[in-house]
This record gives C-alpha cells, structure tokens and sequence, in this order.
C-alpha cells in the first residue's frame, strides 16, 4: 500500500495562547490526501479551512500533532523548509499578496532564479508555466503587473508557484472575485493541471459550483474539526450536514431540493448540471 502524499494526523493550532483572545482555529484535525487527487476543504467562515492549509508547506508549523509530506515530518525542527515550499506551493486568495515584480515574467522567474537554476532553465520553467496557465509567453513577459486584471494577476501567481515545479498544488478560494468568463477559465487550467499534468491539487472554496466540478472529494470542517468527508455526491445529498454547518449547494442541487419538498421524486445527490437536468425531464416527462 503506497503512502498518502500528505496527511495531517491529530493536527492542533490555536492562536494567541493563554490570553483573553485565545482562539482554537484546529483542534484534532486527522486527513490524508492520495497523490493525483483533487481535493476541496469547504466550511463555513473561521472553520479553519485557511489555517490548516498554510500548515502544508510549513507557513505555520505544528504546535501539536504533525502534517507528513511524502513521509517527511513538518514539525521535525530540521525539516527543510524551502524544499518543503518548492513541493507544496500554495497560491493565496488575493494574488496581490505574493506578486512583488514590476514585470510579469521576473515575478515568475523569481522562484526558480533563487533556486540557482542556469537562466536557460529559468526561462524554460517560465514560458512553460506561463503556457500552462494560458499566459502568453511573447505577449505578457515584459507586462506590468500594476496594469493587469484581477483574473490575468491570479494567473500569474498560479504560474510562479508552478515554475517552481511543486508536487502538490494547494488554492485558496482560486476564483474568489473573478468575472464568470475568467472564473470558467481559470477551473479548466486547474483542472488540466490536475487530470493531465497529474498534480495533487487541494483547495479551499465557498463555491460549490466549483466543488462540484473539480473535486474528487471534500472535507467539510467547522469549529476547527473535520466534521464530514466523502464525495461530491455524499456531501451534496446530506442535507442535515449542509444546513448545520451553513454550507451552500450548487444551484442544480438547491433546484432538486426545491423540487423535492414540493413532493417531486428526485434525487438531490445528481449534483453535476447535466444529472439534474435528466432528473428535471424525467418529471416534465410524466
């Protein structure tokens, strides 16, 4: 049996230990996430979705319990830690937090330059990074970061995470603000990214549209704790779990529920918008 290419195992943090504003944002937090999945973290706000994540590549190190990357120890003090950054590379919610260059192509190129590659294989990590994320290498190097939209700077902090060339890929609300063009966009990428280039991919959503299109499973966390896991179909077709835990359903699903308490005889769990749409003909139809 092949280890998991990252588990957390009994995983604690709490923040501001020991005075008035003590706050338990992970209190036992056990997962384990096979390489080549696609993973999503949903919850409602403070559940501890962001604060586990930034455990995974050692931006918060463990107080108590571990996260295990490939069999290395993060709480292990003589852990390398840029290496463990260039295996598990994490994009932020705003992208603005982690593009510094004036130009587009020195931003991506900053990773691998720091890593002392030869500058022929900077500029090849670079141009494939920026083509992965639908950038165009001649068109947008020598952009300035200041003039780009909010989809095209989301794209080029996924392509300098990339040029690092990580193992694991992990977003945080990927397409928080994006237009519904550069939204559809971007889950493609991700999705190739994960399905073609074979990369582990863990994200962090409030959409379930989203979740519903990429995930292979889904944590659902609140209050600091893994309280759910299973598919998208499971999570989707547990309603108690949905509203005790203030989560939200694809717009297919939240029609099927509808449909289902006005005494229609449809199955909630057909969370992808072409199984709904056969249960929606299925009753036009008697």
């Amino acid at each position: 049996m092949t280890q998991p290419i990252l588990k957390t195992e009994r995983l604690s943090h709490v923040y501001m230990s020991g005075t008035p504003l003590e706050h338990r944002a992970l209190d036992d937090v056990s997962i384990q996430i096979e390489a080549g999945e696609c993973v999503a973290i949903i919850g409602h706000t403070g559940s501890g979705k962001s604060t586990l994540i930034q455990h995974f590549n050692g931006l918060i190190r463990p107080q108590s319990g571990d996260v295990i990357i490939e069999g290395k120890h993060v709480s292990d003090s003589k852990i390398d830690v840029k290496a463990l950054r260039r295996q598990v590379g994490l994009v932020f919610q705003n992208p603005e937090d982690q593009i510094f260059e004036k130009l587009v192509g020195d931003d991506i190129a900053y990773g691998p330059f720091k890593m002392g590659l030869a500058l022929d294989e900077v500029r090849r990590r670079v141009q494939w990074a920026m083509e992965l994320v639908g950038l165009s290498f001649d068109e947008m190097k020598d952009r300035p970061t200041f003039a780009l939209s909010g989809g095209q700077k989301r794209k080029v902090a996924l392509a300098g995470v990339l040029s690092l060339q990580p193992k694991i890929l992990v977003l945080d609300e990927p397409t928080a603000g994006l237009d519904p063009r550069s939204r559809q966009e971007l889950l493609g990428r991700i999705k190739h990214l994960n399905e073609t280039e074979g990369l582990t991919v863990i994200f962090v959503s409030h959409n379930m549209e989203e979740v519903a299109e990429l995930a292979d499973r889904v944590y659902v966390m609140g209050q600091g704790k893994v309280v759910c896991e299973g598919t998208p179909r499971a999570i989707f077709s547990n309603q108690e779990l949905l509203r005790t835990h203030q989560i939200g359903t694809p717009e297919s699903v939240d029609i099927l529920y509808r449909l289902q308490a006005a005494g229609y005889p449809v199955n909630p769990g057909a969370y992808l918008a072409e199984e709904a749409a056969e249960e929606i003909i299925t009753i036009i139809g008697r």
